[in-house]
């Protein structure tokens, strides 16, 4: 009997996946419906007033900054009171990373170059929740019953057992996960098709969202891995549930309120969550008060540092990769009668 196959059986017929599958697909079927009924394709109308209200802003934009570089020169003094920054180059429209554009005067308008990325975030939210879950209940349950030991009459080795289990997992959520992903956004690009405008699908957006997409999917086989981990260490799914349920109440909630009472330095570093958002997005900007707090001079002060996509990396894999070792070194030696 092939082991691989006999986990593609097992993983297929336990009914929490496929309760987790249906969930999704109910998931998925409210968003396109929901977007679907919110939108309508624009008149020929609707775009002529939101092209007229795009060249306006933008024209406004440019006003403000050759008045930013007249007051700069000492050309002109202002007449406003209206906050004009101290380098100008600010305020210039060739620098800004995006000029407005008629679909941001569109009302009622499903974009799907707009809406893709932050649809693609729930998808992947969703994705991360889903792995976690089915790894943690993959195990956990097989553990709890005797499975295991059942397997391991047949295929005496435990670690080629417990590391096939985990490679079958792996595989068939990156399977589920990339048949899912190509569903969904075909699903919205025929949305902005047919009620609403597709936008502008160029190199650059296919990029980005290509990019958010793999960082999804590694980020989704990580939570995988560790719900798989954390529930072969407590041997139940619940271990899962409750090593989650610990850590964001004690210290996502709890040692946060305190650091923050405390004037820690930068206490964002110490959050998990943190390094999540800084791996999906590629980086965050984290404001610190103590940056500027020795800044009397009265200029500006940018009180903002950043956390990059690999320090995040690096964090996510050691604490994964940490707790799967952990896990096959346990069940190495642990007594499962």
């Amino acid at each position: 009997m092939n082991l691989v196959r006999a986990e593609v059986e097992r993983l297929s017929a336990r009914r929490f996946v496929q309760l987790m599958i249906v969930l999704l697909v109910l998931a998925f079927g409210i968003t396109a419906a929901t977007t679907l009924a919110g939108s309508h394709q624009p008149s020929a109308s609707e775009l002529a007033t939101a092209r007229q209200q795009a060249i306006e802003a933008r024209r406004s934009m440019e006003v403000s900054y050759q008045q930013c570089l007249a007051q700069r020169d000492g050309i002109s003094t202002p007449d406003t009171q209206d906050y004009l920054p101290a380098n100008c180059s600010d305020m210039d429209p060739a620098q800004q990373e995006r000029l407005p554009i008629a679909s941001d005067y569109l009302s009622g308008v499903f974009i799907f170059a707009e809406q893709a990325k932050p649809l693609l975030f729930f998808l992947i939210a969703f994705l991360v929740l889903f792995g976690f879950l089915v790894g943690a209940s993959y195990i956990g349950a097989d553990l709890n019953s005797g499975g295991v030991v059942n397997l391991l009459l047949w295929r005496p080795r435990r670690l080629t057992v417990l590391g096939t289990k985990l490679g079958t997992l792996l595989a068939a959520m990156m399977a589920l996960a990339v048949v899912a992903s190509v569903a969904y956004l075909a699903t919205f690009w025929v949305i902005g098709q047919t009620a609403g405008l597709t936008g502008r699908l160029d190199g650059d957006f296919w990029g980005s969202l290509g990019a958010v997409h793999g960082r999804g999917l590694v980020l989704m086989l990580l939570a995988t891995a560790s719900g798989f981990a954390i529930a072969t260490l407590g041997r139940h799914t619940s271990a899962a549930l409750g090593v989650v349920a610990a850590y964001s109440v004690v210290w996502e909630l709890g040692a946060r309120l305190v650091l923050e009472i405390v004037d820690a330095r930068r206490p964002e570093q110490l959050m998990f969550s943190t390094y999540v958002g800084a791996w999906l997005s590629g980086e965050v900007r984290i404001w610190d008060s103590q940056l500027c707090r020795q800044n009397f001079s009265g200029m500006s002060c940018d009180g903002y540092y950043t956390l990059t996509w690999g320090p995040a990396l690096a964090v996510l894999l050691a604490v994964a990769g940490g707790l799967t070792v952990l896990a096959f070194a346990a069940f190495r030696r642990r007594d499962l009668n």
